[in-house]
């Protein structure tokens, strides 16, 4: 999923693995997600996924919040999990819910670290923000978004439907589309890809039927 093609990637997600171990001797996997993808800016990606799929896990670890277990992230070029923390919003914001950004744990001193090459977040994550269906406020979000990818950004919408219009929501605004379940990270060029993936539709149970 690179976009226009000939186009360099804005982010690349190269072989990027997270796990989490339980146990003290036999440690064995609670948790596992696996992606290899690269994507160009100046697009919007729809995220789709049950609870506890690992949608929060991955946007985490594309803004630099939660390191993965293996692999790289990598920003306009730069590893962000070598760049200064501070810095680290200059190439990926990661707004939570009411749009409160995420932090982050310090493990190594900032000097040595890297700058940050850009002066502005390229890539935004939005993690299932809240739309208020009173005053256009959703109309005033939805301008938000294509004015970001209108700047040349790469915006990232997470959405757990619970009714048809977030679903008429995604169809609107998206380029591609992403669905995070069982471990992995599925793309589709469209919503309606995504719609007939029987995967996505025993995610979705009576939605998927009633999608744009």
């Amino acid at each position: 999923m690179t976009g226009a093609p000939g186009s360099a990637p804005l982010l690349v997600l190269d072989g990027v693995a997270k796990l989490y171990r339980r146990g003290l001797l036999a440690r064995e996997t609670a948790f596992r997600l696996d992606v290899d993808r690269a994507f160009a800016g100046r697009q919007i990606v729809g995220v789709l996924g049950p609870n506890g799929a690992g949608k929060t896990t991955l946007f985490e670890m594309i803004a630099g919040s939660n390191s993965p277990s293996r692999g790289q992230v990598r920003i306009a070029g730069q590893d962000i999990h070598r760049v200064r923390y501070r810095e680290r919003d200059r190439l990926a914001i990661h707004y939570h819910q009411s749009y409160q950004v995420r932090r982050f744990r310090r493990t190594r001193p900032a000097f040595l670290m890297d700058r940050a090459a850009s002066p502005y977040p390229l890539v935004h994550l939005f993690d299932e923000p809240q739309f208020n269906t009173q005053d256009g406020y959703i109309g005033f979000m939805l301008d938000f978004f294509r004015r970001l990818r209108d700047e040349d950004r790469l915006v990232f919408v997470c959405l757990h439907p619970t009714a048809p219009f977030q679903l008429d929501i995604l169809a609107e605004i998206c380029d591609r589309f992403l669905f995070v379940a069982g471990g992995a990270v599925a793309g589709f060029d469209r919503l309606a890809d995504a719609l007939a993936d029987p995967a996505v539709r025993r995610y979705l149970g009576a939605l998927a039927d009633r999608g744009p």
